[in-house]
C-alpha cells in the first residue's frame, strides 16, 4: 500500500478501527473464506486504470438513436474488468458496431466498450430511478 506511506490522512480515511475500506462489498463462509462481489463505488477497473460507467453513459446517450444506456463492467481474463453497454435505442437501425466505433473515437482506449453492446426494452432502475446494475450483471 505505497500510497498510504507517510500519508496519515489517506491512512485515516481507509484504515479504520484496524479495517481497510477499500471500497469492496463482500462477504465470508463458515469455513472461512472470503468472497467479493461488488463495489461500494460504481467503478470498472480496467488493467488496475478506473473508468467511470456515468462518463461512457453519458457519452453513448448523447447519441441521436439511443433513449437509455446502462454500463457495467464484465470479467475479462487479461483486463480484469471490461465496460459493456446496455442500451434502450429508439431506432432500430444502430448497430453495436456503431455505438463501439462511436466510443472510441471519443475516449481512452481502456473505456472502449470491449466488452460489447447489447441492446435492451429498458434499463432496470430502481423506485428512485437508480440504474440497477446487478440485475444486468444478473443476466449475463
Amino acid at each position: 500500500m505505497p500510497g498510504y506511506f507517510k500519508n496519515s490522512t489517506a491512512t485515516e480515511e481507509t484504515i479504520i478501527d484496524g479495517w481497510c475500506h477499500s471500497g469492496d462489498i463482500g462477504y465470508y463462509d463458515e469455513d472461512g473464506n472470503t468472497f467479493v462481489v461488488d463495489r461500494k463505488k460504481e467503478l470498472i477497473k480496467v488493467k488496475g486504470l478506473q473508468v467511470a460507467p456515468a462518463e461512457l453513459e453519458n457519452l453513448i446517450r448523447s447519441m441521436d438513436s439511443v433513449s437509455d444506456v446502462a454500463v457495467i463492467g464484465v470479467p475479462d481474463e487479461r483486463a480484469g474488468e471490461v465496460p459493456r453497454a446496455f442500451i434502450v435505442r429508439n431506432n432500430d437501425s444502430l448497430e453495436a458496431a456503431h455505438v463501439q466505433e462511436f466510443v472510441a473515437s471519443n475516449l481512452s482506449k481502456h473505456k472502449h466498450l470491449v466488452g460489447g453492446v447489447e441492446f435492451i426494452s429498458a434499463i432496470p432502475k430502481s423506485a428512485a430511478g437508480k440504474i440497477l446494475r446487478k440485475d444486468l450483471k444478473a443476466q449475463l
